[in-house]
């Protein structure tokens, strides 16, 4: 190929020596892959686009393909409606903020902690106060060794508000570090109500106005969205909740006497940022573009509507078992919390779903940042995903979906009204039960639970978190859910069946033909049975259905699963079930679709992708004795 010689004047267009490709020649590529995967494509013109498409919770459509004509132009970074992000230079200085946080209740171990973190990388502290965390009179024995002047605090204090704001602010006078004090209060009456705790909104926002006048520097407010997040919502229900706790603590805190452009800063914003980094990128840059818009229609300058963005880490993605495997859900996290341009980053130890953290999961937590920010140097380019066609897509469609739930909860009278009514808890609930379904048939896996388990883990012991007390009966209430929780039941139950019985329950794989025709199923139903905590026996069978059932009595087996090749069970598959029949098995599943052929077998189910794999296993335990 000639390539243009940039010596000989002028540079060259990048791309510009190689042939123009349109849409049309990528579908008929494209359609012929697709053919000689055995998949027929249809004749309209789109039709590869919309075979290979997927969809978001919230109905946005994910193409295999984005051109520029999908592509929009976001602006510039700093400048209105920072979709790029609120400042010019981005966080090319020093990097985004390391932000960890803290909910040991004993102060003794929170300062050692706290200390550990500060000299290793964290830049600001953030500290579960009150009701299931530091009692507010523990903070200043938590902070003795830290440089108040230096490191920022931000409180986590609840319905506490008041006793928490007294108490760090007691602190910092008597150290001297009032006056330039920054971090913040953290206060967020809603969030404490989402979460199921009694909080005032007129008094939370005369607290923040007592306080507002002596520490200017000091955000008072925060507008956590990620309750939503945490009970399986949707990420345009969670900019929408975003955009309307904005709201209802700006009118709160002018109603209290603060000046609007005072109010607006004050506030800082907090996102859940999940394994899906490229949701996670879009989510954040459209949730600066929404807060610039309602700054916008409240009246304030372009220089005051800028948003103060705090992502932390999912609760709901991560798992109790095979932890460690959190390590690489909060890695792709904290990547799309920084690229997507967050001011402060929140990583969960790999360990938080289990309990407290230990120091080795803090500092595993804290070196993802620093391993990012230092070493792979993702602060030191300002907006990466901007210009991207997907990207800019996918930031667009998540602003229309985000502010038209925004605007929902606006016309029920505000987010106040909306929890009251139970309207959002009804909306949140509607997206999880799409989700807890998609889970249980693990077209959402989840590694390490529901797939590719580790059957011979010992699963790790930390002490309880103590959670805040909470009314979870309130319709206002979301409750906190984790993804893998189904699937874990199902393994605690079977550890338990395990310990009592001195054997886990188990399932005979009946494998028929040689290796190579049954190992593929075998592999697949192995694996799923032991997302359940059901052990898989025998596969080692190479003949025929005589076979398969007489290793199947001498395994003491109740339930067979028969593996095979289609050839192999359009020849045997109805023996094979009739024999492990005879042999004594109660049930006897297949593994392989539930079609024509394999129905007239006459098995009692069928193990294959797409099927509803909780169920199956919940169906499986009670066959097995397990809970009794």
């Amino acid at each position: 190929m000639d390539m243009p010689d940039s010596q000989t004047g002028g540079d060259p267009v990048p791309g510009s020596a190689f042939p123009h490709a349109s849409r049309e020649q990528w579908r008929s590529l494209v359609a012929g892959v697709l053919k000689k995967s055995g998949v027929e494509v249809g004749s309209e013109a789109s039709e590869p686009e919309a075979m290979l498409a997927s969809a978001t919770y919230d109905g946005i459509t994910l193409s295999p393909l984005y051109t520029p004509e999908d592509g929009l132009d976001s602006g510039f970074p700093g400048l209105a409606p920072f979709t790029r992000g609120g400042r010019p230079e981005g966080a090319v200085a020093s990097g985004w903020e390391v932000r960890q946080l803290h909910t040991d209740p004993d102060p003794a171990r929170t300062r050692g902690a706290v200390l550990a973190d500060l000299e290793n990388g964290v830049g600001a502290l953030w500290l579960r106060v009150g009701d299931g965390g530091l009692p507010p009179s523990g903070l200043r024995e938590a902070l003795t060794d830290v440089y108040l002047d230096m490191a920022p605090v931000h409180l986590e204090p609840g319905a506490d508000h008041r006793a928490a704001a007294d108490a760090l602010l007691g602190v910092w006078a008597d150290t001297g570090a009032a006056s330039g004090a920054t971090g913040g209060l953290g206060i967020d009456p809603l969030g404490a109500r989402m979460r199921g705790q009694d909080a005032d909104l007129a008094d939370a926002a005369a607290t923040a106005r007592e306080h507002a006048e002596g520490h200017p520097r000091l955000l008072l407010m925060a507008a956590d969205a990620t309750p939503v997040h945490d009970a399986g919502g949707s990420e345009a229900q969670e900019l929408g909740t975003a955009m309307a706790v904005g709201a209802a603590y700006l009118r709160a805190l002018t109603e209290a006497g603060m000046g609007l452009a005072d109010a607006a800063g004050r506030i800082e914003f907090r996102l859940a940022a999940s394994a899906d980094q490229f949701l996670t990128i879009a989510k954040l840059r459209a949730a600066r573009a929404m807060w610039a818009r309602v700054c916008e229609a409240c009246g304030l300058p372009e220089e005051h509507r800028s948003m103060r963005l705090h992502a932390v880490t999912s609760a709901a993605m991560m798992t109790r078992r095979d932890p460690y495997v959190n390590m690489l859900r909060t890695t792709l996290a904290c990547f799309g919390a920084g690229v997507g341009g967050a001011d402060a980053v929140t990583v969960r130890p790999f360990d938080s779903a289990l309990g407290l953290p230990d120091g080795f999961a803090r500092r595993i937590a804290r070196n993802t940042q620093t391993l990012l920010v230092e070493e792979a140097d993702l602060a030191r380019v300002i907006d990466p995903a901007g210009g991207s066609f997907f990207v800019e897509r996918l930031t667009a469609d998540l602003y229309a979906q985000g502010w038209a739930f925004f605007q929902e909860l606006e016309a029920a009278g505000g987010l106040p009204r909306a929890l009251g009514s139970g309207l959002l808890r009804d909306r949140v609930d509607e997206v999880w039960e799409r989700r807890r379904d998609a889970v249980a048939h693990r077209t959402d896996p989840v590694t390490g639970v529901s797939e590719f388990p580790l059957l011979s883990e010992e699963l790790l012991e930390r002490e309880p978190v103590l959670a805040p007390r909470a009314d979870e009966a309130e319709r206002s209430v979301l409750p906190a859910r984790r993804y893998a929780e189904e699937f874990e039941e199902l393994r605690d139950a079977a550890d338990a069946h395990r310990d009592a019985t001195g054997a886990r329950p188990a399932v005979f794989l009946a494998t028929l033909g040689p290796v190579a025709a049954h190992t593929a199923r075998a592999a697949f139903a192995a694996n799923l049975l032991q997302a359940g905590g059901i052990e898989p026996v025998g596969g080692g069978t190479t003949g025929g259905p005589a076979e398969a059932a007489e290793a199947f009595t001498a395994a003491g087996a109740e339930v067979a699963c028969l593996c095979a090749s289609d050839a192999l069970y359009d020849e045997h598959a109805a023996e094979a079930v009739e024999a492990l029949r005879r042999a004594g098995a109660r049930r006897v599943l297949l593994a392989g679709t539930p079609d024509g052929e394999h129905r007239a077998a006459g098995a009692d189910g069928f193990l294959h992708a797409g099927a509803d794999a909780l169920g199956l296993l919940k169906e499986l335990h009670e066959t097995l004795g397990v809970g009794r």
